[in-house]
């Protein structure tokens, strides 16, 4: 028996079964100390008008199964709005069942929808299912470093 993948907005309802995807979003990342820890700026980000944080939940019946978040910025270099995204994950025993690829054309079709130019994102460069997924949507790679700076310790 097939059962309907269904992707739709999430909101500050959704919290607990998001804060589960990023907690193994980020321990699969290798960045476990990363996962959220900030649920009331999360449901902020999510229920504010206009949200600051666009995000979208893979539901197949009552299992949370994925999930990708992303916000709207503007490029200098581009002269363009462009939607990043910050993540695109779906649950060890899910991946290879196209929920990924739903969840990238929802993200896609909410950028072309807003304006924006191009989507831009980034994986860990050990991630390699990651990268053939991206290579296999047209995506192209652009070698750049990534930097933070925390201003919570400063």
């Amino acid at each position: 028996m097939r059962h309907a993948l269904v992707i739709r907005r999430a909101s500050g309802a959704d919290m607990p079964a998001l804060l589960a995807l990023v907690a193994e979003h980020a321990a699969f990342e290798q960045l476990p100390e990363r996962a959220s820890r900030r649920p009331g700026s999360l449901t902020d980000a999510l229920d504010h008008d206009p949200p600051s944080l666009h995000a979208w939940i893979a539901q197949i019946d009552h299992a949370v199964v994925g999930y990708a978040s992303a916000t709207r910025d503007f490029s200098t270099f581009d002269a363009a709005f462009y939607l990043h995204m910050d993540c695109l994950y779906v649950r060890e025993g899910w991946r290879g069942h196209g929920i990924g690829l739903r969840l990238w054309e929802t993200v896609a079709a909410f950028a072309r929808a807003h304006g924006c130019a191009a989507v831009q994102w980034q994986t860990p460069w050990w991630n390699r299912d990651a990268s053939r997924f991206y290579r296999r949507l047209g995506a192209v790679e652009a070698a750049k470093l990534r930097y933070g700076f925390s201003l919570e310790d400063t």
